[in-house]
């Protein structure tokens, strides 16, 4: 992940969020706020269910100007890293004092940020579970900081890469921040009704003004270049053929010192990633006791790598990359992607990538292995979740009504408005009218490309495997009506549940 894989920020304080407030592109604070005076009376009222509750109310009623009030009273938090722990989603952490940390109520909430490369325009589905953490502090009355990493975006991180990472160019590079901030922001800021706090911010600002000649002096002579040789995405780059760049080998201190700077002057205090990401959020600890001269100030945790089948890790170089924007990935494929999961995965997933309750989703384990069982109801629940929690409620309901739309036999009613959303996702083909009006539905598939040959087309139609806009066509000798276009403008063509077309009359 890196930082898990512009413009300046005004300010580096937190302000409060009014309703004549404009903030920078480049920082976005959210803060909570409580109808009470004291947010203590908001924690009692707190129960744990709420944390787990998939309802859309909100927990907390929204006001126009909002601060994060610092209390006299200790009020009581959920343990997060223990709930991290129960559901898998818990490496390593640097110190186990952070346990306590996180749920003493004499100490006050903690900060918490992951950081995320530019590397592309969107996040992808590897960086999810360092939202779904941070997500966890937030429900758990911490604060979520994302970091943008427009300066080590620049660099690269060497973390389980073979190759050095290919340079982007300046307008590439603000594209993607743009990008991923604003997945940032509708993921952990939800709505104006959220319940939680955050801030984003971009390591360039901190970056952009410092010389080599300072960098050496207020950060290179606190690191050994033993300790630095030794952090095992160091050591395979060595071995390797390709070897290793100064440049890749100083990532870790950069990353290092942004933890240096965010504690020092922001009191962002943890710092979460993957468990590749551990010698990096070390260097940070390391540079933090050294140069800031302080111990157990800041805490490191590491979650597990979210892997397919294989022990691969999700990312963006494959093809088929599971996008979070919906401008890369739509909302229907990325609900299909969880909606088509193997069995052996789906309870992993909707452990680590929900906020179901263990009870809940240990229900749903116990009736996957009862007889009477329908066939992906556990991967419904999974895609129904992960799908609201990224693309939001309305992301959800468009992705349930592009899939029931394009089920077979489905009673939905097809408008060109819905299957110009669809024909995104699935394969298009523009026909003239002549090759489609009045001729035979066997000749139409084949031209269409929904058939290699008018015998493979008859096989299927005879097994009632054909359907021309969710209707099953029973009749070989069918010719297509004017009627059956949609609009004038087109038809769905479905050869069984997986393999459709989308005919554009051109």
């Amino acid at each position: 992940m890196a930082y898990a894989s512009g413009m300046t920020l005004a300010s580096r304080s937190l302000i409060p969020i009014c309703s004549k407030t404009f903030l920078s592109p480049l920082r976005v604070a959210s803060l909570l706020s409580f109808p009470e005076k004291s947010s203590t009376a908001f924690f009692r009222r707190l129960q744990p269910h709420h944390l787990f509750s998939t309802s859309t109310t909100p927990l907390f009623s929204p006001v126009k100007c909002s601060t994060l009030e610092t209390e006299s009273q200790a009020v009581s938090r959920p343990n997060v890293v223990a709930i991290l722990e129960e559901r898998g989603l818990l490496e390593s952490v640097t110190s186990e004092n952070l346990r306590s940390a996180c749920s003493d109520p004499n100490v006050a909430p903690l900060k918490v940020y992951c950081g995320f490369d530019p590397t592309a325009e969107s996040l992808h589905l590897g960086n999810l579970l360092g939202i779904i953490v941070l997500s966890w502090f937030q429900r758990c009355g911490h604060q979520a900081v994302g970091l943008i990493g427009g300066a080590t975006g620049r660099v690269g991180d060497p973390s389980g890469k073979s190759l050095e990472r290919p340079e982007l160019d300046t307008l590439t590079l603000e594209k993607n921040i743009a990008g991923i901030k604003n997945t940032l922001v509708k993921i952990l800021g939800g709505n104006s009704s959220s319940s939680s706090s955050y801030v984003i911010f971009n390591n360039y600002d901190w970056w952009k003004d410092m010389t080599m000649l300072d960098f050496l002096k207020n950060v290179g002579r606190f690191a050994r270049v033993g300790p630095m040789m030794a952090k095992e995405s160091v050591k395979k780059r060595l071995e390797s053929e390709q070897g290793m760049s100064y440049t890749e080998f100083t990532y870790q201190l950069l990353q290092g010192y942004d933890f240096v700077h965010l504690l020092d002057k922001e009191g962002v205090n943890v710092q979460i990633g993957g468990s590749d990401q551990w010698g990096n959020i070390t260097a940070g600890t390391d540079l933090i006791r050294k140069i800031l001269q302080t111990e157990e100030a800041a805490y490191g945790l590491t979650f597990p790598l979210l892997l397919k089948n294989d022990g691969t890790k999700f990312g963006k170089s494959e093809d088929g990359a599971i996008w979070l924007s919906p401008s890369m990935l739509s909302p229907y494929k990325f609900y299909q992607y969880f909606f088509s999961v193997p069995d052996v995965d789906v309870i992993r997933f909707l452990k680590t990538l929900t906020f179901l309750s263990l009870d809940e989703i240990k229900n749903l384990e116990d009736e996957m292995r009862r007889p009477g069982y329908v066939p992906n109801s556990a991967q419904m629940k999974l895609a129904e979740e992960v799908t609201r929690f990224v693309h939001g409620e309305e992301g959800l309901k468009e992705a349930i009504k592009a899939t029931e739309a394009l089920r077979p036999g489905a009673e939905t009613k097809l408008d060109w408005n819905l299957i110009e959303r669809i024909a995104e996702d699935i394969p298009t083909c523009s026909l003239p009218i002549d090759r489609v009006s009045g001729v035979s539905i066997v000749d139409v598939t084949v031209s269409a490309g929904l058939f290699e040959s008018k015998s493979a087309a008859r096989r299927t139609l005879k097994q009632g495997g054909v359907y021309m806009n969710n209707e099953r066509v029973d009749d070989e000798n069918k010719r297509v009506g004017e009627n059956d276009i949609v609009e004038g403008k087109g038809l769905v063509l479905s050869s069984g549940k997986k393999n459709k077309v989308v005919i554009r009359i051109s």
